[in-house]
């Protein structure tokens, strides 16, 4: 009889418990996951998206996963870098408007061009399936995990009220991406780009005499603290996208993968949508408050800002058409489907 077996399988019994207690903690081992704004503490994004999405994704975990919310920028850069940051791996994930980067996302702006978008909800389904038929490419340096936007936006002025082409004329006015600013010079207006956390001071200094936003951006920045009036001209709406880090994302367990997954696409831009057309009564109703005058165009004078536009939607179709793409398909799939999930 070999007197060493025994010897020999207590060692392999020990190994395979080792080897056991290994996995299991491997297996459950607590991830953090660093997300980085440029919005405020107190914005509809983070109070009402990225706070509740943290929580649902560590209760669903049992605890594994904490998203740590980092915003106002605390993690250093200016908002143009967010996207960088998730794609170098700075940080893990980010929100952000992809029209502080210009130039970067040529087909995501088909939801920027005027009188493209719809209401928040039908626009923010429609850039999910968009993204999947058009713009996997766009985006394939990080993994993102839902694309959604603002309502259309509107004008609000410090001290000029503004409800023809005439009265645009020669206006400053804070805008966020390269189409918005391309629209309001075609209206006749003098963009200023710049982040929406610097928009207040830029009104109360005279910077700019009027912003581009929808509603639901007044009331996290205060706004209505130094404008008036209100022109609700709706011609176009901003994207915003949350996405993560390839490699981080690969990296994750499987099971974590599918709980982010669960918790975000096309059932979350769904809601996001319901979220941010509900805030624009609230913002509205603040500007009512105080006594502000909301006018509105004519439709005669609304068919004139939607001519002056047309250039705009005319050079996109030309400069996505020069990169390889059909301009003309894809600006009537982008208005196909926000009609189609606007009659839904």
């Amino acid at each position: 009889m070999n007197v060493r077996l025994p010897r020999i399988c207590e060692k392999l019994a020990i190994a395979t418990i080792l080897f056991c207690a290994l996995s299991v903690s491997a297996n459950t081992e607590q991830i953090t996951l660093r997300l980085h704004t440029f919005n405020s503490p107190n914005a509809i994004v983070v109070r009402d998206f990225l706070i509740p999405w943290a929580a649902q994704i560590k209760d669903i975990s049992q605890d594994r996963v904490t998203v740590q919310i980092f915003p106002a920028m605390q993690l250093g850069g200016r908002p143009a870098d967010l996207y960088g940051q998730a794609r170098d791996g700075v940080v893990d994930i980010i929100w952000t408007v992809q029209g502080y980067t210009p130039g970067r996302f040529p087909l995501t702006e088909v939801f920027e061009l005027p009188f493209v978008c719809g209401d928040a909800e039908a626009t923010s389904v429609a850039m999910m399936q968009f993204y999947e038929d058009w713009m996997l490419d766009e985006y394939s340096d990080t993994h993102p995990l839902v694309f959604h936007a603002a309502a259309p936006a509107h004008l609000h002025t410090v001290a000029q009220k503004v409800t023809s082409l005439n009265d645009l004329k020669g206006m400053k006015v804070r805008t966020s991406s390269q189409i918005s600013a391309e629209m309001l010079e075609s209206l006749g207006a003098m963009p200023v780009g710049m982040p929406v956390p610097q928009t207040y001071e830029a009104l109360a200094r005279g910077v700019v005499d009027a912003a581009w936003l929808p509603w639901t951006i007044m009331r996290p920045f205060r706004l209505h603290e130094v404008t008036k009036y209100h022109t609700e001209a709706g011609l176009c709406c901003t994207p915003f996208v949350l996405t993560m880090n390839k490699k981080r994302y690969d990296e994750l367990p499987s099971e974590i993968q599918q709980i982010l997954n669960r918790t975000t696409g096309i059932e979350l831009a769904k809601r996001l949508g319901r979220i941010w057309q509900a805030d624009e009564l609230i913002g509205r109703e603040i500007a009512e408050t105080r006594g502000h005058e909301i006018l509105s165009l004519s439709y005669s004078e609304r068919a004139r800002w939607e001519d002056a536009t047309a250039t705009v939607i005319q050079r996109w179709i030309t400069k996505v058409t020069a990169m390889g793409f059909d301009g003309e398909k894809l600006l009537e799939d982008a208005r196909a489907l926000v009609a189609n999930y606007s009659d839904g």
